[in-house]
């Protein structure tokens, strides 16, 4: 490895010995009494113009409230004014933009009150949401093979920039200053202390951090930007802590979409219709469609969102709160600048699991053309499916309950497969599968909750999911003549990447 590559993700990881899978994390948790510490999420953004990346990261942990520091190979010597710490509902909210979603339609009257045809409302399950526009530390004792070439304070951390010339001196510096490493990791670093990387670490004031009511630490987000050629992703010195499958979420905030150039992509089955029973198992389900993918396409990074958003055109459909114009400004638009700063982008996320031995290599990012999918768009043999060829980038995991009209037909010519709200004339909002890692596994059969056949994956539905005489419109059945489709809306976000690799958390021994 000539340089560090690029972190781009949002992942986390559990060291409890009885979890089963885990978010994934492209370093390893450490806690200096030799406790466990368990990190339920960690959210990572990246923006990138020219050779400038700003990576802002939030990570939330349980466990025992020792002293603990985030350490991060970086291409240069960071300064104080290259490092802020941010407001962690910014980084929720890119999140939510690219997670995948459920929605829920309603079939209109198909006798409606004569109207006309410019006055009836051919929008489907719009969102409610509102498109919005918008040093004090310094440690003395250092061993000859490792150097502070930094040292700053910012919010609850203690900033120290190191250098050093092998590995096995920066796990004893660390071991000596009250740090504890996995057994394993040693050789993982290697690669990044040869090539010249510098090591940021984040040490924690637990004094300064907020724990909320369920006992997690909530930290601020960091966010660092500096100039760099490389783009990867560093995963290996992550499966030191591993105990099983992790799940990785990189998120990529760009002028264009990104895909992985050193392992397969493959995209996740969208656009079909689910049992209303998948409402509360969200993630169950989404959970089994991944894994299911992944068995179809072994060793693959899956797509699972590529959209370009704008300040009045973010999402279709639209989580809750969406991304503001200062949110990209926050995350980087300041020192990135171009579009970015008027909150044009395009938002690109990646998916993989893997295991110890899975992952030969670190994750290295190529561009890819624009592509859509994922949205209520009906073409002569029904709604779009997969992953189409596009001008723009509008595709989206997305999954839909229907509920077919059931009341009386009295006119000569009804109108069958007309979407929209409820027939109260209420809203509803799309559904996220969130914290997916940590969804139950195996309990839920996928082919008795589809509704058509998965052939991008191989997988049939089973006799029970099978339409009722009639029904069409959604999911890939046959669409009743004269039905008439729904449309939503798109959009487009900024900014490129480049970045460094890895993150390793350790802990500080109790004193």
């Amino acid at each position: 490895m000539s340089k560090l590559g690029l972190m781009l993700g949002a992942s986390a990881l559990t060291l409890a010995a009885t979890a089963a899978t885990a978010d994934a994390f492209c370093g390893f948790y450490v806690e200096g009494s030799g406790a466990k510490l368990a990190a339920d999420a960690t959210q990572v953004t990246l923006m990138r113009s020219g050779t400038r990346t700003v990576l802002a990261m939030q990570n939330d942990y349980k466990g025992p409230l020792a002293d603990f520091a985030i350490v991060i190979p970086v291409p240069v010597v960071l300064k104080e004014k290259d490092v802020k710490t941010l407001s962690k509902d910014v980084l929720q909210r890119i999140e939510a933009l690219g997670a995948p979603r459920l929605v829920e339609y309603w079939e209109q009257n198909p006798c409606p009150s004569p109207v006309a045809d410019d006055a009836r409302d051919y929008g489907i399950a719009r969102s409610a949401a509102p498109m919005a526009s918008g040093a004090g530390m310094r440690a003395e004792y250092q061993k000859q093979t490792v150097k502070i070439e930094a040292q700053f304070a910012v919010g609850e951390y203690k900033i120290l920039i190191l250098s050093a010339t092998e590995a096995a001196g920066l796990g004893t510096w660390l071991q000596d200053n009250g740090y504890r490493i996995p057994d394993g990791a040693e050789p993982l670093l290697r690669p990044y202390v040869e090539s010249g990387s510098k090591f940021f670490v984040a040490k924690v004031d637990v004094k300064k951090v907020k724990v909320n009511a369920q006992g997690v630490a909530e930290l601020s987000p960091l966010r660092f930007h500096y100039d760099s050629d490389e783009f990867a992703l560093p995963i290996r010195l992550g499966m030191a802590s591993s105990s099983g499958k992790q799940d990785l979420i990189v998120n990529i905030i760009s002028d264009k979409r990104y895909e992985v150039s050193n392992y397969k992509n493959a995209f996740i089955p969208t656009n079909f219709d689910v049992k209303d029973s998948v409402k509360p198992r969200f993630a169950e389900f989404y959970a089994a469609l991944f894994d299911k993918t992944l068995e179809a396409n072994r060793g693959a990074v899956i797509t699972e969102y590529a959209w370009d958003a704008q300040p009045s055109a973010m999402c279709d459909p639209c989580p809750p709160n969406i991304p503001t114009d200062a949110d990209a400004m926050t995350l980087g638009g300041d020192v990135v600048g171009g579009k970015i700063a008027q909150g044009t982008y395009t938002l690109t996320r990646l998916h993989a699991r893997y295991g110890k031995g899975d992952m030969k290599d670190d994750l290295r990012f190529r561009d890819a053309k624009p592509v859509q999918g994922g949205r209520e768009n009906w073409n002569g043999k029904g709604i779009e499916y997969g992953a189409i060829a596009s001008a723009t980038n509008n595709f989206q995991a997305r999954y839909a309950v229907r509920h077919w009209w059931t009341g009386a037909i009295n006119c000569p010519n009804p109108q069958r497969g007309i979407w929209g709200g409820p027939p109260d004339g209420g809203s509803t909002q799309a559904i996220a599968a969130s914290k997916i890692a940590y969804a139950p596994r195996g309990q839920l059969a996928l082919p008795t909750v589809i509704k058509r056949d998965l052939w991008e994956i191989g997988l049939k539905k089973s006799a029970s999911s099978s339409p009722s005489k009639g029904a069409g419109g959604g999911g890939g059945f046959a669409k009743p003549p004269g039905a008439k489709a729904m449309g939503f809306f798109g959009g487009g976000f900024l900014a490129g990447l480049l970045m460094i690799g890895l993150i390793t958390i350790v802990s500080r021994k109790q004193r």
